[in-house]
């Protein structure tokens, strides 16, 4: 374990590799036991270097960025987790064209957006995430996708390989694209925005802002949309139709104020959360024969999986 510390701080640089580092501080949910290792390199290439570490050394790793949709387990992740987060977070403005890293949060791409009055990401400025797992999942809301305004990311591939691939070699659909289905990782994209008046980007971001604060639990720790939009339904309307709002499994809750958000009421459980997805999924399932599919991802080690 010392070799692999010594060997991991050497590629993603001396300061930037944890070991046992507590999951909960990393993931909106406030839940998650200790990851192996923890890395978060400053610069791409040092996110390369990591990245090739642990496929040549056989090391399981997982990619994050503000830990924004995602269930770790209790026992936590056996490998490195690593963070594409704040150190790699710049962007650059050229007219209508923004090129920033992916570790940059959407809600600061769109504020930085509005200072220099361009429109197109209105829709993402409330959305919690990264640029490159918005690329990786289509991040939408409100109408908007991340597809609506991309023109082309630069991913790592599973053999190594730096490419840069334009938005329609991305195959972006709901939630998913090429980069989650072949396991690529996002280091930088590029969007195209359109001029507009300030105060109407202003306005229609705060428009969004009052639907999320009176719709959405912003105020207790979630992991956003739990389960995915099933065709011809909505999962939050299936959900509290099967008489679901406020049901609870320990610590997890089935949020009163939107029934999509399973969210932590304080003690949570990575299993508590796991159980309730289950519970969640078998009523909705026996009383609408829609069986829901999670949106959040799931790490580590479950004790039913065990």
């Amino acid at each position: 374990m010392q070799s692999l510390y010594e060997a991991l701080e050497r590629a993603a640089g001396a300061g930037h590799i944890w070991k046992d580092e507590p999951m909960k501080k990393h993931t909106t949910f406030r839940i998650g036991g200790p990851a192996d290792f923890f890395a978060a390199p400053e610069s791409e290439e040092a996110i390369c270097e990591t990245v090739r570490l642990c496929r040549k050394e056989k090391v399981p790793f997982y990619i994050i960025g503000n830990g924004s949709n995602l269930l770790v387990s209790d026992r936590g992740f056996r490998g490195v987790i690593l963070q594409i987060f704040r150190n790699h977070s710049e962007v650059s403005f050229e007219g209508e064209l923004v090129t920033a890293k992916s570790g940059v949060l959407l809600s600061t791409l769109a504020k930085q957006a509005l200072a220099r009055g361009l429109s197109g990401l209105e829709f993402a400025s409330g959305i919690p995430g990264t640029l490159g797992g918005a690329v990786m999942m289509n991040a939408g809301a409100y109408g908007g996708e991340i597809k609506d305004v991309l023109q082309w990311a630069r991913v790592l591939t599973a053999e190594g390989e730096i490419r840069k691939l334009d938005v329609d070699e991305l195959e972006m659909g709901y939630r998913t694209s090429v980069v989650e289905k072949k396991r690529y990782i996002v280091l930088e994209a590029c969007i195209r925005l359109a001029p507009a008046d300030p105060r109407l980007i202003l306005e229609r971001m705060e428009e969004l802002k009052e639907q999320r604060v009176s719709k959405q639990p912003l105020d207790v720790p979630s992991a956003g949309s739990t389960f995915k939009r099933p065709e011809g339904y909505f999962a939050g309307k299936l959900i509290m139709d099967a008489g679901l709002r406020g049901y609870s499994r320990g610590g997890a809750q089935v949020s009163e104020k939107h029934c999509g958000f399973l969210v932590n009421k304080g003690n949570a459980s990575a299993a508590d959360v796991r159980g309730l997805i289950r519970e969640v999924q078998d009523i909705v399932y026996r009383k609408y024969g829609v069986m829901l599919e999670p949106e959040i991802r799931m790490i580590g080690e479950f004790e039913d999986e065990a």
